[in-house]
């Protein structure tokens, strides 16, 4: 199949990539390099520098005809959306419009979304929380995700148009970008493998579902084959406060360091944590990678990285 794949240098975006491109499929990628890196994508892959927003890609879609749109650009930082809720929609909803009018007119077959199993429920009533779970975000950028949602919902009754979303819980791993206000997992080893001191927001008791990447490919490469539209989370069912992961990450690397606390953060919630029962029943997808393994593999990337 010829994939499109937005985001494509980024941290999550770029490691699907390489796995479609394994699979044998032709992978174009489109970034704006604004917080992805042109190292993450993979030398087999076609590049094509530009931003979602841009009317322009309209003649990237006519020319290449693409099969499936694999769509993770986005304004990802929720501390932003709240100061700037404009740029946020502008990115998240107008961008993906955009991408969405170009994938009818050109007849792609299949749109697959990253959207957020944390954001989209807000405080949760029950958990961990199933895709039937109220939706009630806390946050623009939440707000966002479940708007392109609902935008899915109506390119699919109004055209036909086959989606899969995927709600991800808080991913980690390899080639995160530790420089940004997302990514707690990154910032921390960072910050301790150069003997700094990371700042927990608030008390540290938020907690948060942790999946590592690798399974989120996994998880991509099955939704790829999925003929029908549907929702489905994306995460390991556990939950994991912040002070731990804090602990986790300096027992591993081994500072000593104490932990220091800072004020809570502006429109982050206190728990979340989903389920992906729906998943495992479709695709019999499981996480393969357990919360200490996953972050000896981060902490040996930034090792090196930093070698």
């Amino acid at each position: 199949m010829k994939i499109l794949v937005t985001g494509g240098a980024g941290f999550i975006a770029s490691q699907i990539s390489d796995a479609f491109i394994n699979e044998g499929h032709e992978v174009f990628i489109i970034d704006n390099l604004s917080t992805g890196f042109e190292k993450n994508i993979n030398p087999k892959a076609n590049f094509i520098k530009a931003d979602i927003c841009d009317k322009n890609l309209s003649q990237v879609f006519e020319k290449e005809k693409f099969d499936v749109v694999n769509h993770h650009a986005a304004q990802m930082d929720v501390r932003r959306s709240v100061a700037d809720p404009a740029f946020d929609a502008n990115t998240n909803i107008i961008g993906t419009i955009n991408l969405l009018q170009n994938c009818v007119n050109t007849g792609v077959n299949k749109f697959m979304f990253a959207s957020t199993g944390g954001a989209v429920y807000g405080e949760q009533d029950y958990f961990p929380a199933d895709e039937k779970h109220p939706t009630s975000p806390l946050s623009p950028y939440g707000i966002s995700k479940l708007a392109v949602e609902k935008y899915l919902y109506f390119y699919n009754a109004q055209y036909k148009l086959n989606y899969s979303i995927l709600r991800y819980a808080n991913i980690y791993g390899p080639r995160q970008n530790p420089f940004g206000e997302a990514g707690v997992i990154a910032i921390f080893t960072t910050k301790l493998l150069n003997k700094e001191q990371p700042v927990i927001n608030g008390n540290g008791e938020q907690t948060r579902d942790y999946v590592f990447v690798g399974d989120v490919v996994k998880a991509n490469l099955l939704a790829l084959t999925d003929g029908n539209t549907d929702i489905y989370n994306v995460g390991t069912g556990l939950e994991t406060n912040v002070n731990e992961i804090f602990n986790k990450l300096n027992s591993i690397i081994g500072n000593g360091q104490q932990e220091k606390h800072g004020p809570a953060a502006a429109g982050e919630q206190m728990r979340s944590v989903i389920t992906s029962d729906k998943l495992f029943n479709k695709f019999n997808w499981r996480p393969d990678t357990s919360l200490d393994k996953g972050l000896e593999k981060t902490v040996q990337f930034f090792s090196k990285l930093k070698d």
